[in-house]
């Protein structure tokens, strides 16, 4: 069994806004490593596509849908490549690929810059402190302008960037670029830019490239002794800033900032060298874990194949041999034939066919140690569960799952699609933690959620495809909640009495609004007026009434509820007496603190050509948008709204016509907003109607 040399081994992800050209770069990375021999378009014009899209709809869309694992090597170092989608709608790929990711390369558009998704992206990268470099692509399009990027990765991310590149030409005289540390200027010729050529700084950059190294140098020194002490000896070498930079950027002091075309297949061999340079390895990387025998006590884990092994399920997918779960090995070693427990279900589990990733290809290996991601068959678990050797119990810290914001209903056209639907439903749910599927308690329809029209639409696609279930589906659902907006006082007696002992419990406190969660019991009882046994059956009471609102039915979020006074009986008190008072006092004096109806308020960023932004401005409006900022340059500009999600459905139809296509927009959750009064009347009429339907 032979161990990787952890110096030699790069774990990252790529990631961006849509449309910025992550799915290009990964496919040049892979033909400049010799993983694939020929490139290929990513909307699959030519009826291949990219490698690292292999779903049909991923193909026809020009989108990715999932995120794709490979590896290349390049030169002596090995790199795992996580491809991942830009769409917001697909956040969680984002999310579980920077959970188990050391280093990233975050994408921008030398045109649009620091664009709406860019800034999720960015957050996820500081959610798991994934140290990264930022690569401004598309500088052969009109418009380019890999400084001002470079501003706004200041301005609108606050992160410190360092321009290491600078581009001979821009736009269509783009050839290129300059090599601030090695003063070289690297041009890339041949049909598909595999010819490195090398040259001295081009004729008129010369003071422009000493500027900006000098202005490099001072950012760089700010963070190395050494780098200083050199610089006032004057004897820098491009070893010692590299060193200075590596550190840096793995501290999260800076972000190297490197520029080139992918699809003009210009300086993605530079950035090769930027990845193996500067971003960490896994033994850079502090990982943490919860030690389940002892109160979840925080524990580092080491990368180091002979310490017990813990490794993390990732992502699931169900392939042609049954489920395939990615794993990334923290520490240990996992070998074919060994048994590893699964920490959350205590089961354990035989390692059978272990797998190394290309795309939706892959290649058997025997074994895996720490620091690699890998793929496994044949274990049944669930997106994010933790497995070890029998020698340590312990957990991976979980990573963020958002809430779902819009819901659909969805009916089986027939008996055969009913059965296909369950079942594609059930694996949707366990690959996708975003992806939410109940019954409504009333119609006992089912009720799909996620993250936006496009994830329901993709998801609703894929059963149809993969599962032949014809679906019919009703308008979308909002999540609406229900919050109180006044202090109320409550006071309540549950007393029963059936012959033999009965029921008995008496409360009394007030209900308010709370603006920091979802809900809050305060235990405010003095004296023993309420036995200590009985507090939280008065907690459990008040919490199983927030699933349903007395308005039109919605969860209940944003109230605190203090127990401040009370009575026992001796004989009669009991959990099930303090609950169901609790219960009555709510049903009491809920109505009392004036409710309101809450609406989910999204984020929306809208951009297109300049000539449209009156246009944009106006529909935005229209759906009871409120503008935040607008941004303009270079032709474009840029709309930031935040619109009730409830007037965002068709959104993409309006905008499109109403831009001759020319516009495009990515919308997520911002937070909850009071729904206008003549809204919030019309919703209860109809919840009541409803109602009163149901009761005939």
């Amino acid at each position: 069994m032979t161990t990787i040399d952890l110096s030699k081994l790069r774990n990252i992800g790529i990631s961006a806004h849509i449309d910025s050209g992550k799915t290009t770069l990964t496919e040049r990375i892979l033909f400049y490593t010799k993983r694939i021999h020929a490139i290929h378009d990513v909307k699959g014009k030519d009826g291949v596509g990219a490698k690292m899209d292999s779903m049909d709809l991923e193909r026809e869309r020009g989108i990715t849908i999932q995120s794709a694992a490979t590896h290349c090597e390049w030169g002596d170092t090995k790199i795992n490549i996580i491809d991942t989608p830009g769409h917001v709608d697909f956040t969680i790929e984002v999310e579980r690929a920077l959970r188990v990711l050391d280093g990233a390369i975050l994408v921008l558009c030398a045109v649009a810059g620091v664009q709406s998704q860019s800034l999720t992206v960015d957050r996820q990268m500081r959610r798991y402190g994934v140290p990264r470099i930022a690569f401004v692509n598309k500088c052969d399009r009109a418009g380019a302008n890999p400084l001002r990027v470079r501003d706004q990765l200041r301005e609108k991310l606050n992160l410190n960037p360092v321009l290491l590149q600078l581009p001979i030409g821009l736009e269509d005289k783009f050839e290129g670029v300059v090599d601030l540390i090695e003063m070289k200027s690297f041009r890339f010729e041949g049909p598909n830019g595999e010819k490195i050529v090398e040259g001295p700084i081009p004729e008129g950059m010369e003071t422009e490239a000493k500027q900006h190294r000098d202005e490099m140098l001072d950012a760089v020194s700010m963070f190395s002794d050494e780098l200083t002490e050199a610089m006032l000896e004057e004897k820098i070498t491009p070893e010692l800033i590299r060193a200075a930079i590596r550190k840096a950027t793995i501290n999260l002091q800076i972000a190297p900032v490197m520029m080139g075309s992918a699809y003009k297949n210009k300086a993605v061999q530079i950035l090769l060298d930027g990845v193996r340079s500067y971003l960490p390895t896994p033994s850079d990387i502090t990982n943490q874990c919860v030690d389940l025998d002892h109160d979840e006590a925080k524990m580092d884990l080491e990368s180091d194949a002979s310490k017990p092994t813990v490794v993390l399920a990732f992502k699931l997918e169900d392939g042609r041999y049954g489920q395939l779960s990615y794993l990334r090995v923290y520490q240990g070693t996992l070998q074919q034939g060994k048994e590893i427990t699964n920490t959350r279900t205590g089961k354990r589990h035989k390692v059978g066919r272990l797998v190394r990733m290309h795309s939706d290809e892959m290649e058997d290996i025997d074994s895996a140690s720490a620091g690699d991601i890998v793929a496994i068959f044949g274990i049944d678990c669930n997106s994010g569960d933790t497995f070890t050797d029998g020698k340590l119990n312990v957990a991976m810290t979980s990573m963020f799952v958002p809430d779902p914001v819009i819901s659909l209903t969805v009916t089986p056209k027939d008996t055969k699609s009913q059965t296909n639907m369950s079942k594609a439903l059930r694996r949707f749910t366990k690959e996708d933690p975003t992806f939410r599927v109940g019954a409504d308690p009333e119609s006992g329809e089912t009720i799909i959620a996620g993250m936006g029209e496009l994830h329901l639409d993709v998801y609703i696609e894929r059963m149809k495809r993969e599962y032949a279930a014809e679906v019919v589906t009703s308008p979308p659902r909002v999540a609406y909640r229900e919050t109180v907006t006044k202090k109320t006082a409550y006071a309540y007696t549950h007393k029963k009495q059936t012959g033999g002992s009965g029921q008995y419990g008496k409360i009394a406190g007030f209900l308010e609004p709370w603006a920091d969660g979802v809900y809050q019991f305060v235990d405010d009882v003095s004296g023993g007026s309420i036995p200590r046994e009985f507090i939280s059956a008065v907690d459990k009471g008040f919490k199983s009434m927030l699933a349903k609102g007395a308005l039109i039915g919605a969860p209940i979020t944003g109230v605190s509820v203090t127990l401040n006074d009370g009575a026992s009986h001796a004989v009669d008190s009991s959990d099930i007496a303090f609950q169901e008072a609790a219960r009555g006092a709510w049903r009491e004096s809920y109505m009392k603190a004036s409710p309101h109806i809450l609406e989910p308020l999204m984020k929306v960023s809208a951009e297109g050509p300049t000539e449209f932004q009156g246009g944009i401005v106006g529909i935005l409006m229209q759906r009871r948008g409120i503008i935040v900022g607008t941004t303009e340059g270079d032709g474009f500009s840029r709309v930031e709204a935040e619109v009730p999600l409830a007037e965002m459905f068709g959104f993409s139809t309006v905008l499109r016509s109403a831009t001759q296509g020319k516009a495009e927009f990515s919308m997520e959750f911002s937070r909850y907003s009071p729904l206008p009064g003549g809204l919030a009347d019309e919703l209860i009429k109809k919840y009541r109607d409803e109602l009163a339907k149901k009761s005939k």
